[in-house]
């Protein structure tokens, strides 16, 4: 089968959307699948080129087997609403484009979170007559407005009626939360249409492993009880909470607070840390992927922070599923749903609060404390990680496509280029 994958994320880039989409691709090439992946040049979170690339009209490179194709956009940090949407149309256009090109596939997929990807993905499948599956990783565009980068309004509601057109013109569209598919559901989708893989974690590269003394004496963690954030910096993850939490712990001279990632809060939270005199707090420097496991190794408990909205409710983070891999008990603080049921459900870590300093300054006080619960906790934690084995749901969700491409709509569509081409 020919899989034809449009996203604005990609490695290098090491963000979640990213990462999925490089596994899955990688999975479906060894089963025997062509895959080509359009996408742009990498500068995710920065808005800044990564070394060795450059912002082209069209680039080619082969990733362990996938064809990848980098097209140009208009790059912009991630923060600002105006200049990021400017970013994400551009991609859409010129993915669209690109699309448009090369052997026929038998599926196209397109992926969120930035919509506009997905807007190009179904204007190419209709153009080329193949079935459209639109990977479904988060409810934009209700998730910029629950941060506040847009007001409720005309732009909203238009983006909004894009959004639901959508999903209703997708062969398939594939969420990574059930809470994504009740909300698809709600508003009037065929649930026959939706199916649900979540996130996972490579299984090969996250396990349970000693802790890195080298990377531990660079940031200054030797000896130390080490609360790990890692992970992107976002608006959505109200991390100035954490910094108000890791002041609360001061005291308490064996606690250090670990950030390990980049965004657009990142800078804010290193000046606000800096201005507090907070030694307890460690920023890592951008790391790259296979640095991951690593840092890891250096964390007594996994942070997975997120705001306290009724829209995060349906998130699932995916550093939840690497924490898994890795053995380390985790501390969700997020409001309850669907992240919160599988870490009580696996019994993988404990849960406090969205936005609550106090509890997750108590909460970490008292792990900290206990080191028997910890280790019962990791066991637990690892002890369910196969059940997010990304082989496992990159099969299912090649499933799924495969399902799709041998529908009626995709015999029509042969049909009537196969006719056009005898007519010429």
């Amino acid at each position: 089968m020919r899989i034809l994958f449009l996203t604005d994320n990609f490695p290098p880039e090491t963000n979640a959307p990213a990462t999925r989409t490089f596994e899955h691709a990688r999975a479906w090439v060894r089963a025997g699948h062509q895959v080509t992946v359009i996408t742009c040049a990498p500068n995710f979170p920065r808005g800044r080129v990564h070394e060795g690339y450059s912002n082209r009209w069209r680039s080619r490179e082969r990733v362990e087997g996938i064809d990848v194709v980098r097209v140009w956009t208009y790059i912009a940090e991630n923060k600002g609403f105006v200049r990021r949407t400017l970013d994400h149309i551009s991609f859409g256009l010129n993915g669209a484009l690109a699309a448009l090109g090369g052997p026929r596939p038998d599926v196209l997929v397109a992926t969120s979170p930035q919509f506009f990807a997905a807007v190009g993905g179904w204007a190419a499948a209709k153009a080329r007559r193949v079935p459209f599956v639109f990977e479904l990783r988060d409810l934009w565009p209700a998730s910029i407005a629950a941060v506040g980068a847009l007001e409720p309004g005309r732009v909203l509601n238009a983006l909004e009626r894009l959004e639901v057109f959508l999903y209703r013109e997708a062969s398939a569209v594939v969420a990574v939360s059930e809470a994504f598919r009740r909300d698809l559901e709600q508003r009037g989708v065929d649930a026959q249409r939706v199916h649900v893989v979540t996130n996972g974690v490579d299984l090969a590269r996250y396990t349970p492993r000693p802790r890195d003394d080298a990377f531990a004496r660079r940031l200054g963690l030797e000896g130390r009880f080490v609360v790990g954030y890692l992970g992107t910096h976002g608006m959505a993850h109200a991390l100035e909470k954490v910094i108000d939490a890791a002041e609360m712990t001061r005291d308490h001279r064996r606690i250090r607070w670990l950030f390990a990632g980049d965004g657009a809060a990142r800078a804010g939270l290193i000046a606000e840390a800096a201005r507090r005199s907070l030694r307890n707090v460690v920023f890592a420097p951008p790391s790259p992927k296979e640095d991951m496991p690593s840092l890891w190794s250096c964390c007594d408990l996994a942070l997975v922070h997120l705001k306290s909205t009724a829209v995060f409710e349906t998130v699932i983070p995916s550093k939840i599923f690497e924490a898994m891999g890795a053995g380390v008990p985790i501390l969700l603080a997020a409001p309850e749903g669907e992240a919160t049921s599988i870490v009580r459900r696996a019994g993988a870590g404990e849960c406090v609060p969205a936005e609550d300093p106090r509890a997750l300054a108590d909460a970490v006080v008292r792990l900290a404390d206990d080191p028997a619960r910890r280790e019962r906790l990791a066991r637990q934690a690892r002890a369910a990680a196969p059940l997010y084995d990304r082989n496992v749901l990159a099969a299912r969700m090649l499933e799924i496509l495969q399902s799709v491409s041998l529908g009626p709509h995709r015999l029509a569509g042969s049909e009537a280029e196969e006719a056009t081409a005898k007519a010429g």
